[in-house]
């Protein structure tokens, strides 16, 4: 009549699957998806906002490059009086227009007096306008255009290294997640497997009270008992850890740190089917395709575009100095006045000025150093190609592997239970030892917590070779 009523109440536990009870508990308020959890991540984490002030930098260095082409204007007086004498007085007011050709063009104005003026300037009255054209050197390039261009591309590369920030920072967050998940899956587990068995050891001890087991069941059923009590502190210690260390990517828009609340839980719906690969790209699109897009090797392009820039503004430096001047001069404050195609007739100043250091060992060596820079990229370049694409193809092969695991181990965690079931009838029928039935339930609880543990590596694997690829935004 004991084992009827034993073989009801202990069938009335086992029958219920160890985790496929989780989800079905879950209070749908209270959990934190990984979209949600990755979505708080980018908002509001710290290097994702470092990633932000990067963009923010390069912007300004680009407003810094531009202003030098803003025009500028410019105005001085100077004056001398000595024992009663007005010796000289200038006053000058000039505005300058840079463009973006390297010619500069200027107009400005003049008042010069005095008993001792310079003989080269035009006393009383007067106005010009002129333009300063580079023929050689600068022409095609100077350091303001160059500037500018590597600000640009600065831009660029600040955009690819915010990526590269995320990038990690997401791979770092997800695996963090995937531990949660499996250590809460872990906790729910052993909490069940521990139901069952404080069952079974209340009713082997009503047995043994009625006379129909022995003390030695009593004292094995409660060795399997503080055994999965034992389990379960070790379990919620570690879903502790990976709780605390899943609240270091979680901040509010204040910033400050978030934690996590006490009856906050994961989101174990992907987590407990079937891992399936199915959806994930073949290697050959990996290698070819997305390889190109990874923000290193965009870095290091938009770097060596910059390097080019560099090596195009020292070549400069070979080049003779040859610049021309000309202004255009007129009385008065009305400088526009008289302007015609006569321009070396009258009313005029110009300047021819040419200059080479010989045998100008400085611009060939920046020269020389520009395009060791830029070989020296590219080898760079090269081997972080390398570097990224076998990451790829060992993290492609790491999930299939993972994929085989997973599969494997679920089918023996099923056989594992089958076994586990027959044994619990035998027991009820009394045909077998208590013994052998704990040795059964150890085994498929140690083989369901493999199985854990390698769905969670299978999910971070996917997460390694999209990082891998640089795909995590």
């Amino acid at each position: 009549m004991f084992h009827s009523v034993y073989v009801k109440y202990f069938c009335l536990f086992v029958l219920i699957l160890l985790y496929s009870s989780v989800i079905q508990s879950q209070d749908q308020s209270k959990v934190l998806s990984e979209a949600d959890f990755l979505t708080a991540v980018r908002q509001y984490h710290p290097v994702a906002k470092q990633g932000g002030l990067l963009m923010d930098a390069a912007k300004a260095n680009l407003m810094s490059a531009r202003g030098a082409f803003d025009p500028f204007f410019m105005h001085e007086t100077n004056e001398k009086t000595f024992d009663a004498k007005n010796y000289f007085n200038y006053v000058r007011s000039e505005l300058v227009l840079p463009t973006w050709f390297g010619i500069e063009g200027y107009a400005g104005f003049e008042s010069n007096g005095g008993q001792f003026i310079n003989t080269e300037l035009t006393s009383g009255r007067s106005s010009y306008a002129g333009i300063s054209i580079p023929l050689l050197k600068d022409l095609l390039l100077d350091s303001r255009r160059a500037t500018l261009n590597q600000s640009k591309l600065f831009v660029r590369q600040s955009q690819a290294e915010q990526r590269m920030l995320v990038n990690d920072l997401l791979r770092d967050a997800s695996f963090s997640y995937w531990n949660w998940v499996r250590d809460y899956q872990v906790v729910r587990v052993i909490e069940d497997v521990l139901k069952v068995n404080l069952q079974r050891y209340e009713l082997i001890k009503i047995s043994f009270e009625q006379g129909d087991r022995a003390s030695v069941d009593t004292t094995e059923a409660l060795a399997q008992l503080q055994s999965f009590q034992q389990l379960r502190a070790e379990a919620l210690l570690k879903y502790q850890k990976s709780s605390l260390e899943l609240s270091n990517f979680l901040w509010l828009p204040d910033n400050q740190p978030a934690y996590l609340a006490d009856q906050t839980m994961p989101d174990t719906s992907q987590f407990l089917l079937s891992f399936n690969t199915d959806n994930i790209p073949p290697l050959t699109e990996w290698v070819n395709t997305r390889i190109t897009t990874h923000p290193k090797l965009e870095q290091i392009e938009w770097k060596l575009a910059s390097l080019n820039v560099e090596r195009r503004l020292k070549f400069q430096s070979l080049l003779p100095k040859a610049d021309f001047k000309y202004q255009f001069l007129q009385r008065g404050y009305e400088p526009w006045k008289g302007i015609g195609f006569n321009f070396f007739e009258n009313n005029f100043k110009y300047g021819l000025s040419l200059s080479m250091p010989i045998p100008n060992r400085k611009g060939w060596g920046d020269y020389r150093s520009a395009k060791i820079k830029i070989r020296s990229t590219e080898l760079e370049q090269n081997f972080t190609k390398l570097n990224i694409e076998n990451k790829i193809r060992y993290h492609y092969t790491e999930v299939q592997n993972l994929r085989e695991q997973v599969e494997i181990f679920e089918r023996a965690y099923r056989n594992y239970m089958v076994l586990l079931d027959a044994e619990k009838l035998r027991f009820s029928l009394g045909e077998t030892t208590l013994f052998l039935l704990n040795t059964r339930e150890n085994k498929a609880l140690e083989t369901l917590q493999k199985l854990l543990e390698l769905r969670a590596k299978a999910f971070q694997s996917v997460v390694s070779l999209n990082w891998a690829a640089g795909q995590l935004r």
